[in-house]
């Protein structure tokens, strides 16, 4: 059929998928709601159990954690079970963390809480592994970034209903005034784990055909008889694929290493492993104490692994063919681009209501009537401010602007390419970032809900432009993509650090890095893939 005539939503074959898609976007929606309630989660344990900035974002690392262990077994699932295998294993993982959370308010510790949030994520992993390729192969590859924002807009509805969640059983209060937020944490996670139990029935009785990706590099071509590739070779730039291939392997063992860090600290092995640091610190004229001695010992291991993984990967890069994912640039750089993305995006979900506590300046008097009593509080110095159930209401208000975001964003990706969409709201969040950081008082207030507007298309994007061409391959260059998801586990932890330090607002100065190299892969991907568009490779291109 002529890709030109074709709907949206109709595949080579002539079968309109639309309904499928509906399906397979409401779980768009699920994980939305979830990661709505965790990015409000922060405050709540914050002052529970008086954690700083930087402890409360353990919860963002459980969160995320999940996305990096489930990952590779994920896209190992969905391969043999298929697009309907994978969604079911997924809903039922996240059935078994939501009512996890019920005992785990009973217990009433930190690790309780967090160990629920892992698995849920682990469930998500599933849904957002088989989920997201699914939605780009059902209809011309043309619209796959359309179709993958289109779905990824109920993720925005989600997010916004989440918050409110949030805050209605995070940050409730009795008659007395006093939080209930411990007592009824459990509600919105139990409710989570009915509704999933229902979707995975739906599911269960429901069509989702297997459909494949376009092989457009001819990965999946070879011959029986000599293994060699039918389609044309294409030639393999070595050289950068090492490159790219070492920054993932950097990436991969900077998050290793913070696992390391976080088991050991764990067993309170800092005073054990003291003697040994202070005799390794003591040649390179530094002082090892009992607090920094695991984080020196650990930080060393892992450069002497990078450095490692460099030698090794020299020789191996050498022999990767064209056949092998790892030699298409513009799925490597996809890994890279997530990390970064993802890193931006949850820090800056994680700390929204403490910068819209701490950094808004002083609210007019004349602000406070019936309706805004609950969203304003009288600070310490006397003065009108955000209140915690306020700055939680104002992060629907942020998903809002996701919402729009996604929802004209997916119009502007029918008419322009999507690299050049994905640059050029990669610069705009840069530059709103940076206005952020100067602390312009209102102006900064609002360029946070511009980052959350131009942050709206760069998950999806990036995802459809990762696995463009990779045909069967694309289910497992999935698995790799959502791994690069745990960069919403490292990075929130050095911007509360940054703002720990230094306030809120220069913290950041950590997601403004990020949409720096987001900008440089959208921009950079027509090389990288060696094609124009997702349209289609061109046929003259090296590869």
């Amino acid at each position: 059929m002529n890709t030109e005539k074709r709907g949206m939503f109709v595949t080579e074959d002539g079968r309109n998928v639309m309904f499928t898609f509906i399906l397979v976007s409401s779980l768009f929606l699920l994980w939305g709601f979830c990661n709505g309630m965790i990015d409000v989660m922060d405050k709540h344990f914050q002052e529970e159990l008086h954690l700083t900035l930087a402890q409360s974002a353990w919860v963002q690392f459980a969160h995320y954690l999940g996305y990096f262990l489930m990952s590779l077994p994920a896209g190992w699932l969905a391969t043999r079970l298929g697009y309907k295998g994978g969604i079911i294993a997924g809903l039922l993982l996240v059935a078994l963390g939501g009512f996890w959370f019920i005992p785990a308010t009973r217990i009433a510790a930190f690790w309780a809480f967090l160990l629920g949030v892992c698995v849920i994520a682990s469930g998500l992993t599933f849904l957002e592994t088989v989920a997201n390729p699914y939605t780009t192969v059902l209809g011309p590859q043309r619209y796959a970034a359309t179709r993958i924002n289109l779905s990824q807009s109920c993720n925005g509805i989600g997010w916004i209903l989440g918050p409110i969640a949030g805050g209605l059983f995070f940050y409730g209060k009795d008659a007395a005034g006093q939080s209930t937020g411990s007592e009824t944490l459990w509600i919105p996670y139990a409710g989570v784990a009915v509704i999933v139990i229902v979707l995975a029935v739906v599911f269960y009785f429901a069509e989702v055909p297997d459909i494949r990706s376009e092989d457009d590099y001819h990965l999946d071509d070879t011959e029986k008889n000599n293994g060699k590739a039918a389609g044309p070779d294409r030639e393999v730039n070595h050289r950068l694929v090492y490159s790219l291939l070492l920054l993932n392997t950097g990436v991969l063992t900077g998050i290793c290493a913070m696992i390391l860090w976080l088991i050991l600290d764990a067993l309170h092995l800092g005073p054990l492993c003291l003697g040994l640091a202070r005799w390794i610190a003591l040649p390179f004229g530094m002082t090892a104490t009992e607090d920094n001695a695991l984080l020196f010992l650990v930080c060393l291991l892992a450069v002497l692994a990078f450095v490692a993984a460099a030698v090794l990967l020299r020789p191996v890069t050498r022999r990767i063919t064209h056949h092998s994912i790892w030699a298409h640039e513009h799925f490597s750089g996809a890994t890279l681009a997530q990390f970064f993305y993802v890193a931006a995006q949850a820090g800056i979900f994680s700390f929204l209501i403490n910068y819209m506590t701490s950094e808004v300046p002083p609210i007019p008097s004349s602000w406070l009537t019936s309706f805004t009593r609950n969203w304003l509080e009288t600070g310490k110095d006397g003065l009108l401010h955000i209140s915690n159930q306020g700055a939680s209401n104002l992060a629907s208000l942020g998903f809002f602007c996701f919402l729009t975001g996604r929802v004209t964003g997916a119009a502007l990706l029918r008419k322009f390419s999507a690299h050049k969409v994905l640059g050029l709201y990669g610069v705009l969040n840069v530059a709103v970032t940076f206005l952020v950081f100067l602390k312009l008082g209102w102006l900064s207030v609002a360029c946070v809900f511009l980052s959350y507007f131009f942050m709206s298309i760069m998950f999806p994007t990036i995802f459809a432009l990762g696995i463009f061409g990779l045909g069967l391959r694309a289910k497992r260059a999935s698995a790799y993509i959502v791994m690069g998801i745990m960069g919403g586990a490292i990075l929130p932890k050095l911007m509360g650090a940054v703002a720990d330090h230094y306030d809120m607002s220069r913290g950041f100065i950590v997601p403004m890095v990020c949409f720096v190299l987001v900008a440089l892969y959208g921009y950079a991907w027509p090389k990288l893939s060696r094609a124009d568009s997702l349209h289609g490779v061109q046929a003259s291109a090296g590869h």
